[in-house]
């Protein structure tokens, strides 16, 4: 079996499976013409031109496997239905769930107003005693946090969250309970929001995710609650959102994805108020990836599709 593998990632992904062969190519380059015999490509931030032109070359192409936690972009290539698809999910969990954290925090406690008074030379004194008069309003001790999308990161996040006296309630596409916290059921989003002082934001994109987080269902927020999004931006309505912030809908963001990037110089987000912006770096790069690949393809070796994780319906 032949595999084809980024040679230029800044981490380790010796693959060493025996009864596969492993092929290099160059992330932003089109797979060289003796390599689209394979039968296997694994990619991790390739622009979306590079796995357009794989879907198109690569015709003995099996099986992707990226090693992003979204796989959006593998999706939106075009690769023949007979060829299976898994996603990165697991590999991003921590790093993921500690930079949710700290947009939660910063957003919370107003560092975004506390870096601009730095930047201006102004000893803020009026945060000070906006503190001390609604205090509940600057932490995240007993503050009602709801995380839509609870999979894998969420299961490293909601304890954290939890260790700092946050309520947890998650939403998923089923309601019940998840690694400990309960779950309701995404068609009952509305019931919750209005009770919610901080909406962080996981989901996937998807057809059914675009948008989703629109001017109707921020409107749900209560208007000193705090939104954040560390999944992907094409399920926010940016231009709802920048309505809500300068109408005071809701108090404050925070995004590390937006649904163009790099975000235009003109776009709208740039100065909205009340709005913290990282240029998606929440997942860094991914954890053990060299040892997840293998096991994957141990996995298609021995049971084909049916042993991978991470498959993505299609």
């Amino acid at each position: 079996m032949k595999i084809l593998v980024p040679s230029n990632v800044p981490f380790d992904l010796t693959i060493d499976v025996e009864g596969v062969e492993v092929a290099g190519y160059v992330m932003r380059d089109e797979i060289p013409a003796e390599h689209v015999d394979a039968e296997a490509l694994v990619t991790w931030s390739s622009p979306q031109r590079v796995l357009d032109d794989a879907a198109r070359r690569l015709t003995r192409l099996r099986w992707v496997q990226t090693l992003n936690a979204g796989p959006d972009q593998a999706l939106a290539a075009g690769f023949a239905p007979g060829v299976v698809i898994s996603s990165g999910r697991s590999l991003h969990d921590t790093p993921v769930a500690e930079h949710t954290l700290a947009l939660v925090l910063a957003s919370v406690r107003r560092l975004d107003r506390t870096l601009a008074a730095q930047h201006d030379h102004t000893w803020d004194r009026e945060l000070g005693r906006e503190q001390a008069r609604d205090e509940a309003l600057f932490t995240l001790h007993g503050a009602r946090v709801t995380v839509w999308g609870f999979g894998s990161i969420a299961a490293v996040l909601a304890p954290q969250l939890a260790a700092l006296g946050a309520q947890v309630t998650g939403v998923a596409s089923s309601a019940g309970e998840r690694y400990g916290f309960p779950v309701v059921a995404a068609s009952s989003i509305d019931e919750i929001l209005p009770t919610t002082d901080v909406l962080i934001s996981l989901l996937p994109a998807t057809p059914d995710t675009r948008h989703v987080l629109d001017a109707p269902t921020l409107g749900l927020l209560p208007s000193h609650a705090r939104f954040v999004n560390a999944g992907r931006g094409a399920t926010v309505d940016e231009e709802a959102l920048v309505a809500a912030l300068r109408d005071g809908t809701i108090a404050g963001a925070a995004l590390d994805v937006t649904e163009t990037e790099p975000l235009p110089t003109g776009s709208p987000l740039w100065e909205a108020p009340h709005l913290i912006l990282t240029p998606h770096v929440a997942g860094g790069r991914p954890q053990g990836a060299a040892a997840f690949v293998a096991e994957q393809l141990r996995a298609w070796l021995a049971d084909g599709a049916v042993g991978l994780r991470n498959v993505v319906p299609r």
